[in-house]
Order: C-alpha cells, then sequence, then structure tokens
C-alpha cells in the first residue's frame, strides 16, 4: 500500500465546470486510498441546494459558506475537489500553495456536452456564460496549479492513472 508524504497532501482538484473534478478525484482518491471530500457536496449537506442558496441568500452568502467548506476540507489528508469559483477567495488561494493543486482544463465544445440541461445557478444564459466565467477564472487556475491535464477528449481512467502515477512519482522523490 503507498503511504504518501505529507508534504503531498492535501491534493487538490481545481477548474471550472464540468471538467471532471469530482469523477477523476473520487477515482484517484480510490486509487490512493485516501479520502474523497467534494465541498460542494459539503455544502449542500450543511445548507441545501446549491440553487437554492444562490435564489435564497445569493452568490456572496454562498461564497462565505463555500469558504468554510474549503477551509474544513484543506485540513484534511485528503484528495479534494473544489468548486469552479473557490480559487476566487484570497484566503483559498494562499492555502493551496502548500497544496498538491491538480488543474483540469476542458474545451468549450466538450463542456458543452456535459453541461446539457444544466442547473447550474452561474449558467442561466449557457454556454456562453461558461466560457466568459472560465476566461475569467482560468489565470487564477494556471497560477495554482502543480498539474495541469485537459479532461477534454480523454477517459477519465486514463486521466486518473496519470495523476495517481504523477503522485508516486513525486512521493519516491
Amino acid at each position: 500500500m503507498l503511504t504518501l508524504r505529507n508534504a503531498l497532501l492535501p491534493i487538490v482538484f481545481i477548474g471550472p465546470m464540468a471538467a471532471g473534478k469530482t469523477r477523476i478525484g473520487r477515482r484517484v482518491a480510490r486509487d490512493l486510498n485516501l479520502p474523497f471530500i467534494d465541498t460542494d457536496k459539503r455544502v449542500v449537506e450543511s445548507y441545501g441546494p446549491i440553487p437554492e442558496i444562490f435564489a435564497r441568500e445569493g452568490e456572496e452568502y454562498f461564497r462565505i459558506v463555500e469558504r468554510e467548506a474549503v477551509d474544513w476540507a484543506l485540513g484534511e489528508p485528503a484528495v479534494i475537489s473544489l468548486g469552479g469559483g473557490a480559487v476566487l477567495h484570497s484566503e483559498t488561494q494562499a492555502d493551496l500553495e502548500s497544496a498538491t493543486v491538480v488543474y483540469l482544463s476542458v474545451t468549450t465544445a466538450a463542456v458543452e456536452a456535459r453541461l446539457g440541461g444544466s442547473k447550474r445557478p452561474l449558467l442561466a444564459d449557457g454556454i456562453g456564460d461558461w466560457e466568459r466565467i472560465y476566461n475569467q477564472r482560468r489565470p487564477i487556475y494556471e497560477a495554482l496549479a502543480t498539474i495541469r491535464l485537459d479532461t477534454s477528449n480523454r477517459p477519465i481512467t486514463g486521466i486518473a492513472d496519470e495523476i495517481v502515477n504523477w503522485v508516486q512519482e513525486r512521493n519516491d522523490d
């Protein structure tokens, strides 16, 4: 069984909506025998569905409770999936400097197929909103990344395997 050095933990997945952070992160966690934490799921468990939080309280309130979930998660030796906008918070950015950050990028064409019928609150006007948001956040994702992988046209298993191998190589250094 692989024992990871603490310097590699947590392993945090960032990137735009529909890049595959949760699906790939869950698989990486399983393969590395680590707990998996999805901060969006944590928010939902504590405060209810994200679209309802946006409708009831607005984005500013959502970002506050999201930061609470992120702060809690980053204290765990785990694989963590952050919501696409979690990196906007300056404290999260500072916290990620001591984590292994996996940035998953994706093309607009690939996302369009993945988001069909989505009820995401920031995508009221469709794929154009996704592109605008991604373009605004992309410099932050790139600055925080320890490793970057594109998920547009590759199977999840191959991407997860590549990340696991990359982590194992760094663990052996």
